[in-house]
């Protein structure tokens, strides 16, 4: 009964992903209790304990949502800037940084981090790919797996360096500044090599 329950209540289910996401950022993953959880969210935490059996569980059901967002998204500058479009970019950012950190530690959640990540990688790559820059062959003789790793090696650098801007930072400084960091590199690694050469 409990389990039809939760089926046809999936805002609930978000509702509580969303509060997660706020409470790692906020505490950390082992800081973070599912009492705080419950309080973010504004309800009890016998009812997220019908979602969710513990923290593990939060962190792998917010995996399956990712990686379900990252096949959704078909448009290159969408899926590449799509962390940048977030409503509070820098409690996001906090979130990815510590989920990280948590992955050094605990196997589990590696494993999970690492499935999100090659399912991201594997999506940008066949976009880059396909894209006419790369079909031209503005890539400095670069193959789309290795412009992937570079796009992403940024991309992780500007989430940590997210987490250092001063707190009077406003949410749309932060998307504007991450989106401009975005595209000069796509630029960048696209530029012809005649233009580069002379840059």
């Amino acid at each position: 009964m409990a389990q039809n329950q939760i089926e046809v209540n999936p805002d609930r289910r978000t509702q509580i992903l969303e509060a997660a996401i706020v409470c790692f950022a906020k505490h950390g993953f082992h800081q973070a209790s599912m009492h705080d959880i419950s309080a973010e969210a504004g309800i009890s935490v016998g009812l997220i304990y019908r979602y969710f059996a513990n923290k593990e569980a939060v962190i792998s059901a917010m995996a399956d949502r990712h990686k379900h967002e990252i096949q959704e998204l078909h448009e290159r500058e969408i899926l590449f800037t799509a962390h940048c479009c977030e409503n509070s970019p820098k409690v996001l950012s906090a979130f990815v940084v510590d989920l990280y950190a948590e992955a050094s530690r605990n196997p589990k959640v590696a494993d999970l981090v690492r499935d999100v990540l090659e399912t991201a990688m594997e999506g940008v790559t066949n976009l880059i790919a396909r894209s006419p820059e790369a079909q031209a062959g503005a890539a400095h003789g670069l193959q789309p797996d290795e412009l992937a790793e570079l796009i992403f090696a940024a991309a992780r650098g500007m989430l940590m360096f997210d987490v250092l801007q001063p707190a009077e930072m406003t949410a749309a400084e932060r998307r504007t500044r991450q989106l401009e960091v975005t595209r000069r590199l796509w630029r960048l690694l696209f530029q012809p090599q005649e233009a580069a050469a002379y840059a």
